[in-house]
């Protein structure tokens, strides 16, 4: 296979996968949206973790609610747990990586907040953490994961949604949970701004 015939493949494979995730998580979206902007709108808060490229989608989903998606309006309360190296260095070396997420959440959550937590694979230890936390604090659960969901598909709750991308390639995985967080992101401004 050439080079060109290689990148062209990329295109094809992620057309059918947006494709099909079009059909799948269109529905949980609009759900993850709804949930999102009740917290909002109720004095809640959103946390989002994951590590490496999720924690960069994290990062780049709250900048975009706190400062502003594609329209202006008032900046939204929300905070990502994988950008602080101080936090992250001390919790790492006195507690351990696995509690780097949820030594925050157990410090920042409230009932009525949302935590979204990313995980290409379903398995990262320090997000489970992060979710058993959100679940024994009363905060609300969106998952965006690949791979059939791992552990953490099968640790949610009913009142939790789960965006699973039904593929194994972490690359075409987080391709579509950068969809879902723009999508998110427009869903919450189109309720706000009243829109729908």
């Amino acid at each position: 296979m050439d080079l060109i015939s290689r990148i062209a493949a990329h295109f094809r494979d992620a057309i059918a996968l947006h494709e099909q995730c079009q059909d799948t998580l269109a529905g949980p979206a609009a759900a993850a949206v709804d949930a999102l902007v009740f917290a909002l709108s109720n004095d809640g808060k959103i946390l989002a973790c994951g590590n490496g490229g999720s924690a960069a989608d994290a990062q780049h989903f709250v900048a975009e609610l706190v400062g502003r998606f594609e329209r202006e309006r008032l900046p939204l309360a929300a905070v990502t747990l994988s950008a602080d190296t101080s936090i992250l260095t001390a919790v790492g070396n006195d507690f351990g990586y696995d509690r780097i997420f949820s030594q925050q959440v157990n410090a920042l959550g409230r009932p009525g907040d949302v935590l979204v937590a990313i995980s290409t694979s379903g398995n990262s230890a320090n997000v489970i953490e992060a979710i058993d936390a959100a679940h024994s604090r009363d905060v609300r659960v969106i998952a965006l994961t690949g791979k059939g969901g791992g552990r953490i598909g099968a640790m949610l709750t009913e009142d939790d949604i789960h965006l699973c991308v039904p593929h194994d390639r972490t690359l075409r995985i987080q391709e579509i949970h950068m969809l879902l967080l723009h999508a998110l992101c427009d869903g919450i401004d189109a309720q706000l701004l009243g829109d729908l």
